[in-house]
């Protein structure tokens, strides 16, 4: 299985944060494949994520849970957050240390992936719910998806994810990766 690099978590922040700077106003109320998350829930919760890594990584505070994240400016919030969280992973020894967080120690190569995975997947449900069209690179999601095959086991599944989907096999990586993590994947024409 491929380590994902800061690289790679560039890549996938600045695809997601292109997606984020086109959605237009009358979207951000919109409902997402994350039934309980409207779109601009689903960005909040992305720029708290971001935080929470970030803060997870450096030894500082937690981000208020909850809280609005985005303010009046929620794509400017997204790429803040977004170099924030770059920065930490850059940090030198960063990947090869352990971190303790609420489900456990993880590696901050470890951390990273499962922040490039959460990250795609709901790239992917913004796409879905706005439909624009999601330019989420195909490499990190086969990456994304092969990593969360291996680590999501059925615990830990409970609670935080729907079951798996039925996807086609030829289906793109991210909708794989979406089916996996239990989002409906309309059939491809």
């Amino acid at each position: 299985m491929t380590t994902a690099s800061v690289e790679d978590l560039t890549r996938a922040c600045e695809a997601v944060g292109d997606l984020i700077a086109e959605i237009r106003p009358e979207q951000w109320k919109a409902p997402t494949p994350c039934t309980e998350w409207n779109v601009r829930d689903v960005v909040n919760h992305l720029v708290g994520m971001d935080l929470v890594f970030a803060a997870l990584i450096e030894g500082g505070p937690m981000p208020e849970r909850g809280a609005d994240h985005l303010g009046d400016e929620p794509v400017e919030a997204c790429r803040a957050s977004g170099a924030s969280l770059q920065a930490a992973f850059s940090r030198p020894g960063v990947l090869e240390r352990s971190y303790r967080g609420p489900l456990g120690s993880a590696t901050g190569a470890e951390r990273l992936q499962i922040r490039l995975y959460d990250l795609l997947a709901h790239g992917w449900d913004l796409a879905r719910a706005t439909g624009i069209p999601a330019r989420l690179p195909e490499d990190l999601a086969e990456q994304a998806l092969a990593f969360v095959q291996v680590q999501l086991s059925p615990q830990l599944r409970t609670g935080r994810f729907a079951e798996p989907q039925p996807v086609e096999e030829t289906a793109p990586a991210i909708d794989r990766l979406a089916a996996f993590l239990g989002r409906p994947v309309p059939p491809q024409l």
